[in-house]
């Protein structure tokens, strides 16, 4: 892939979409200080831990993380993370998680960081991606993904909880890759 990618969002709006790089920890604390309570509730770590982002950074290096930004008016809009496995039976399976402010959602940004992250992934000769929603709170993704090819794996009945307790559905929504787009 080529990067920096330029990008047209809705309403004529400019966007960059490039790798995170190791000096952009001051915009990543940013971003993730703008989230919001609930979002970060169902993220895998807490950005209140204070080594949350160098280790996100070290996990780039080390190549078990891809991470792209979408940045706008040069601030982080919005982030698409690609898991891998470097060993072990589920190492053709990448995992990935997109995070858009809410300022940015429904104007194409986390459609240009997921088309970029399957691309990773086919370059990295994987063979499926997953990504866990939850249902209920998580709808707007589980309809975009499923734009794409995704579907749904599996669903486990009650098994998140949001911060106020109540118990939500995790849907497991899988896409099968292809060596190239040509092969869709």
């Amino acid at each position: 892939m080529r990067y920096p990618k330029e990008c047209i969002l809705k309403e004529c709006e400019e966007a960059i979409i490039r790798p995170l790089e190791k000096g952009d920890e001051p915009l990543l604390r940013k971003f993730y200080e703008k989230t919001t309570e609930k979002e970060r509730w169902y993220m895998r770590a807490s950005i209140e831990d204070p080594d949350f982002i160098s280790k996100r950074l070290e996990d780039i290096e080390k190549g078990s993380v891809v991470s792209i930004i979408g940045l706008c008016h040069d601030e982080i809009m919005g982030i698409g993370t690609l898991y891998l496995r470097p060993f072990g039976a589920t190492r053709h399976v990448g995992r990935f998680r997109i995070i858009v402010l809410p300022e940015y959602r429904q104007k194409r940004l986390g459609t240009w960081l997921l088309l970029d992250l399957i691309q990773i992934a086919m370059d990295k000769g994987l063979e499926a991606l997953r990504t866990d929603l939850v249902v209920g709170v998580e709808d707007a993704a589980i309809e975009a993904v499923t734009k794409f090819d995704f579907f749904k794996e599996a669903v486990l009945r009650d098994y998140v909880k949001d911060p106020e307790g109540n118990r939500h559905d995790l849907v497991i929504m899988i896409k099968r890759l292809h060596r190239g787009w040509s092969d869709f």
